[in-house]
């Protein structure tokens, strides 16, 4: 059974059920966690009535709308085709800079817009945003005497945050890395204004041993910490009609505002403490055991094309198997909340290791808008 518009994953929770092989797709980050949540009950409720069940795989289809947004045509050659590239790359970057409501600056050779007082810059559309090019843009604000800047990109390295963000503090600049979210390619949510910029969040975990069985380990989850602000507080309430309501998040807290009939907005936070903004924590105690391998489309003919795209012309091959530098995730513990509970374990069960040495175990955490961060945690056991 398929159903590519899976929304809360009705059609993969019956096929589950029914014993049936299925494939569930959503463009809706939303749409694809709701669904993961409830076949992993699902798993639960068979494993509970001594009932097989069977493990599934989330997907990450890869980064084609990027890889789209840059295919120039496969005829182009030198000089023309480097012109081709620096155009779409420069229409990508006003294309950001619109999403985002930023100003662009024609006349910067470093920082391509401005939002409010704050500088902006646009990371590499196919490259994650890493400690050189952070490094660069404290470099720059000192040059022209800037203390505050938004750094978007789709990805950010592992491990980066916050000591470079600590370490840019320190030199008087504050940088708020915000990741471009996948809505930015849809036209009508860019109008509309409706693309919203993620913060990026930190994990904290612990891992905690057990004095008796060496080979034992468990984690615990100890903080998370958000940062969102939307900024749009002002223009949402000034646009509220009387008697709606809306929620935003507003200087790391999700706040809902409400206007009465005489238009007096009053304000409500909806997260007292770190905990409420996590819906979904889950540990991989092997982290790194799966390589991630993608098959790209070999091409004939075109010199420096994108992997999996078929430019005008071309003669599709065959396929190659790639390690795209990345590990599998796997959810071997994994707590989260449903509405008939809205409790959550923040302590994971414990994971026996078969012999003494040292591992590396990831942690994720998915907040409340469905956004997840990752954190690596090397430990030796035995």
């Amino acid at each position: 059974m398929a159903d590519f518009f899976c929304g809360s994953g009705t059609t993969a929770d019956v096929a589950e059920k029914l014993g049936r092989k299925w494939i569930a797709t959503d463009l809706g980050k939303f749409g694809v966690h709701t669904t993961r949540k409830r076949l992993i009950q699902v798993q639960r409720e068979l494993k509970s009535g001594g009932k097989p069940f069977r493990a599934f795989e989330v997907l990450n289809l890869g980064r084609y709308e990027r890889q789209a947004y840059l295919n120039i045509s496969g005829r182009l050659t030198g000089k023309k085709k480097e012109q081709a590239l620096a155009k779409k790359e420069q229409e990508f970057r006003d294309l950001i800079l619109k999403a985002y409501r930023a100003e662009a600056l024609p006349d910067s050779a470093f920082f391509h817009g401005k939002n409010g007082s704050r500088l902006v810059v646009v990371g590499p559309i196919n490259l994650p945003v890493g400690r050189l090019f952070v490094e660069e843009v404290i470099t720059e604000c000192r040059k022209r005497g800037a203390s505050r800047v938004d750094i978007l990109a789709f990805e950010f390295e592992m491990g980066l945050f916050p000591a470079v963000l600590e370490e840019a503090k320190s030199k008087g600049i504050d940088i708020a890395p915000k990741t471009i979210p996948p809505e930015v390619f849809d036209k009508r949510a860019v109008e509309k204004g409706q693309v919203r910029f993620a913060d990026i969040a930190y994990v904290e975990a612990t891992p905690r041993f057990d004095a008796k069985n060496p080979l034992a380990l468990a984690i615990q989850l100890t903080d998370f910490s958000v940062h969102y602000s939307q900024g749009l507080v002002d223009s949402i309430t000034a646009e509220m009609k009387a008697g709606k309501s809306e929620v935003v998040c507003d200087a790391g807290q999700l706040v809902k505002f409400t206007k009465d009939k005489e238009g007096i907005v009053r304000r409500e936070v909806l997260t007292k403490k770190w905990t409420d903004w996590v819906d979904y924590w889950a540990v991989d105690f092997h982290y790194e055991s799966r390589k991630e391998i993608m098959k790209v489309a070999k091409h004939m003919g075109v010199e420096g094309a994108l992997p999996g795209i078929v430019h005008a012309g071309e003669e599709l091959l065959d396929f190659e198997e790639r390690w795209t530098g990345a590990y599998i995730f796997e959810n071997e513990w994994q707590s989260f909340r449903t509405r008939q509970s809205r409790d959550l374990e923040l302590t994971s069960s414990q994971n026996l290791y078969t012999k003494p040495g040292r591992y590396t175990v990831a942690v994720k955490v998915i907040d409340i808008f469905g956004n997840d961060t990752m954190t690596l945690l090397p430990v030796t056991v035995g």
